[in-house]
């Protein structure tokens, strides 16, 4: 929970969380500092030593003791996203039940994932058996942001809590709610390792005093801007650092590929949750043949759909008010350079809700090519071929999510494995990030290391190594007492050997 500890002093500093669509306040949260911090790691390192201690089945227990809490707290939970985000509560919802799924995974697969492995050994190390094993790092430190507050962190700290770690939580400051009330849920129901997810609230200053807290690893989700800058710190001290740091992602479509399948995701993906998805749609290539066929079938599907605070809007306000004048820019910018509007354009653009806007014929060098636009805002360019599909996809300086529509699933498979994307779906679009056993992740601006899966279970351990000599080597290459004689006969071995292999 927030309470840092038991005898904590009383806090002075707090800050207030306003609802994105209204502008009133929700709530009044403590900036915590860094003795706060220092507070919070300590008490997480000694709960973790009795949580690593337990045998793995024990840990999977408690773990799905809380998802079952979060699943009867569902509506609390949801309602918290909503207020803090301003998503529609269908939509905080959807992503309660994501969290759930991938805790439930990581919950149940942890002690196969992490099991001791035997590993064989070789010619001259017959006389070892060698074995590894995954140990957990300690006290992880996990920096969320505030686009998808739960789902997003969780992919850390699930995953974290059951390789056998504790987690110091700093939500972002416009979502600390989500985060006090997921370590609330967790102290409830496993009271007897309460301290174990501990949340602290604040903004860049907290998130500092994290990042040179001792923890022994730091998740970070944001911008790659702000993941310079933690991870410059974490440098300091050597401190393990995973990123995520969002991504310019592109959907390809082919000449044969089901249209209006892919103007309904290219739709749901560049507008979903106001387009403020690390890996929502932002580009896409369709191929000359559909190139306009496809244009008609997006704009005609986003114009039909609702936006703003009206009852059944599909998606929210602009959860932060300045990334508004950032849309503004790519949008105006784009029309400057020559591009078209099918949809919208800078007049859409307006805080704290922006209309859907489909752009065309965009220079491949524009803002709203190049860098994220975190909006409701799509870009669809027409390529002579997938070729120049391809191309143009990895042109960028993201590589984080991607998609493909094509007629034949196995085709378009081996399209998806020319893409640098860390993750791609075919004939869908974000499939990927419904499957838990699958990682996340991506690489140059969109930062590195993987969260989900085994992988991501593996991310938050460390690896030991260990040999046992089981009988005496006929030839003891780690002893001086090593004749001159069974020397050479060891080389003539591995000559021998080697040149056959």
């Amino acid at each position: 929970m927030t309470d840092i500890a038991p005898d904590a002093p009383p806090r002075a500093a707090t800050f207030t969380t306003r609802s994105p669509a209204t502008g009133e306040p929700l709530a009044e949260h403590p900036v915590h500092d860094a003795e706060d911090v220092a507070r919070a790691v300590a008490r997480a390192r000694e709960v973790q030593a009795r949580w690593a201690a337990l045998p793995a089945a024990r840990r999977r227990d408690h773990l799905l003791r809380w998802k079952r809490a979060l699943a009867e707290g569902l509506d609390t939970v949801a309602r918290t996203v909503a207020e803090e985000t301003g998503k529609p509560v269908g939509d905080a919802e959807s992503e309660v039940v994501l969290t759930l799924e991938h805790l439930g995974w990581a919950a149940r697969n942890a002690e196969r994932v992490l099991r001791r492995r035997k590993v064989r050994t070789g010619l001259f190390t017959v006389h070892q058996r060698a074995s590894l094993v995954y140990r957990p790092v300690g006290v992880v430190g996990v920096i969320g942001p505030w686009n998808y507050p739960l789902y997003t962190p969780m992919g850390s700290i699930g995953y974290a809590l059951a390789a056998g770690n504790a987690v110091v939580f700093k939500p972002s400051e416009l979502t600390p709610a989500t985060g006090v009330v997921l370590a609330r849920i967790f102290d409830e129901a496993v009271p007897g390792f309460a301290g174990l997810l501990t949340t602290v609230t604040g903004a860049a200053g907290t998130g500092e005093a994290l990042a040179r807290s001792g923890v022994d690893k730091l998740a970070f989700t944001g911008s790659p801007g702000t993941a310079r800058a933690v991870m410059a710190v974490c440098a300091e001290t050597l401190t393990p650092f995973l990123a995520e740091a969002g991504g310019k992602d592109a959907v390809i479509v082919t000449a044969d590929a089901d249209l209006e399948a892919a103007a309904d995701a290219v739709v749901w993906g560049a507008l979903s949750n106001a387009g403020q998805t690390c890996a929502g749609v932002e580009r896409v290539y369709a191929v000359r043949e559909v190139y306009q066929e496809l244009c008609d079938r997006v704009v005609r599907q986003a114009g039909e759909l609702a936006h703003g605070p009206a009852d059944g809007a599909v998606y929210g306000p602009m959860t932060l008010p300045g990334q508004v004048a950032v849309v503004r820019r790519h949008v105006e910018g784009a029309l400057a350079a020559g591009a078209r509007a099918l949809l919208g354009g800078p007049e859409a653009v307006k805080a704290p809700y922006v209309g859907p806007v489909v752009l065309t014929g965009v220079p491949e060098d524009a803002e709203a090519m190049t860098e994220e636009t975190f909006g409701p805002v799509v870009v669809i360019n027409e390529v002579a071929d997938t070729d120049e599909a391809v191309r143009r996809t990895n042109a960028s300086r993201y590589a984080l999510g991607a998609a493909v529509f094509c007629g034949n699933g196995r085709t378009g498979a081996a399209i998806a494995a020319r893409l640098r994307a860390g993750a791609v779906s075919v004939n869908s679009v974000l499939g990927f990030a419904a499957v838990p056993a699958l990682p996340f992740g991506g690489s140059q601006e969109s930062g590195f290391g993987r969260i989900h899966g085994e992988e991501g279970l593996r991310a938050f351990t460390s690896v030991q190594s260990t040999t046992v000599q089981r009988f005496s080597p006929p030839v003891a290459l780690t002893s001086f007492r090593l004749t001159e004689e069974a020397r050479q006969k060891a080389v003539r071995m591995a000559r021998s050997l080697h040149r056959r292999r």
